[in-house]
């Protein structure tokens, strides 16, 4: 098979229709064969009744089922190890990313030997000043942070080889964030770039509380700098303690009397604040090591429509 396409769902009942219509001619022009695995996350709408109606009248869909809401990342993570393409797109249901953009990034990956093609938003007006400034944030905090070259404005609409998956299957991730672990693979890699669209039914399934799960999964996965960070506050602490002592004698030499408590309470709430916080970037980690070594799946599967297709007379 030449080419899968994954679409993690999650209560998108509304949109589905919408991108069948729009993904099916796409794909069908190509003139290769493929499938297209959508990783029904768990819904509770009418999404997998939808799914099954689009299914019979589409061959080439296949629906795969969790048996309950593991996560984006980690629906995502379902379709690409049951994926049988030698090229692997991951492509959102909403219709922000337009699947007309396949067919450039299939010809690139073919005509350059690349192993992934990003799909990188060139203009995303379409979202809300919030969302760009948050996603703009998000992008620099983790270059830096990370140190891997992740490109700017990529999310998880990008194309693999074969090799690129079979790596990633590979990583005994159980909190993965593909976009940075995709380009930590250093494959040979290029960009098509898109203008970003406005989603075409249903509500945004990322909210803030997501978009920071995201970003805290992202710092603490790939790099250990907020322990280090951790580590020079406690230093800073420790000095503007000692700082603070020393001002406290040479007061009390002089025959200055400080009046009122505010300036120690001040310094214990400073401390205590940093020594939860210092806590709280520990138990990021020991959380992380905790999973880890419980050895549980990132998500069960409970049905896989590969098993059971529908019978048809072709495309």
């Amino acid at each position: 098979m030449r080419l899968s396409v994954v679409v993690p769902v999650f209560d998108e009942e509304d949109v589905l229709p919408l991108f069948a219509g729009r993904l099916r001619p796409v794909l069908d022009a190509l003139g290769v064969d493929y499938e297209v695995i959508t990783v029904d996350d768990g819904s509770r709408d009418a999404t997998p009744m939808v799914l099954e109606l689009i299914r019979r009248e589409w061959p080439e869909l296949r629906v795969i089922r969790l048996r309950r809401n593991s996560g984006h990342q980690n629906a995502l993570t379902a379709g690409l190890h049951r994926s049988r393409g030698q090229y692997v797109v991951s492509l959102d249901v909403d219709l922000q990313d337009p699947p007309e953009v396949i067919a450039e990034m299939l010809r690139l990956a073919e005509t350059s030997g690349l192993d992934v093609v990003y799909g990188v938003r060139a203009d995303r007006s379409t979202d809300t000043a919030f969302k760009r400034w948050t996603a703009g944030l998000y992008y620099r905090l983790v270059r830096r942070v990370v140190g891997s070259p992740v490109p700017r404005h990529a999310g998880d609409f990008r194309m693999l080889s074969r090799t690129a998956v079979d790596a990633l299957t590979e990583l005994p991730e159980h909190l993965p964030v593909y976009r940075l672990l995709v380009p930590w693979l250093g494959l040979p890699s290029g960009e098509v770039t898109y203008v970003r669209e406005r989603r075409a039914a249903g509500r945004s399934k990322y909210p803030i509380a997501r978009m920071v799960r995201l970003a805290v999964d992202s710092i603490t996965g790939f790099s250990a700098a907020p322990l280090r960070v951790a580590t020079w506050l406690g230093c800073a602490g420790i000095a503007l303690c000692v700082a603070l002592a020393g001002a406290g004698i040479a007061l009390h030499l002089w025959g200055t009397v400080v009046p009122g408590w505010t300036s120690l309470l001040v310094a214990m709430v400073f401390l205590g604040a940093l020594q939860l916080l210092c806590l709280g970037l520990l138990g990021e980690y020991v959380a992380r090591v905790f999973t880890q070594l419980q050895g549980r799946p990132p998500y069960v599967v409970s049905s896989d429509s590969l098993s059971r297709p529908y019978a048809t007379t072709g495309r």
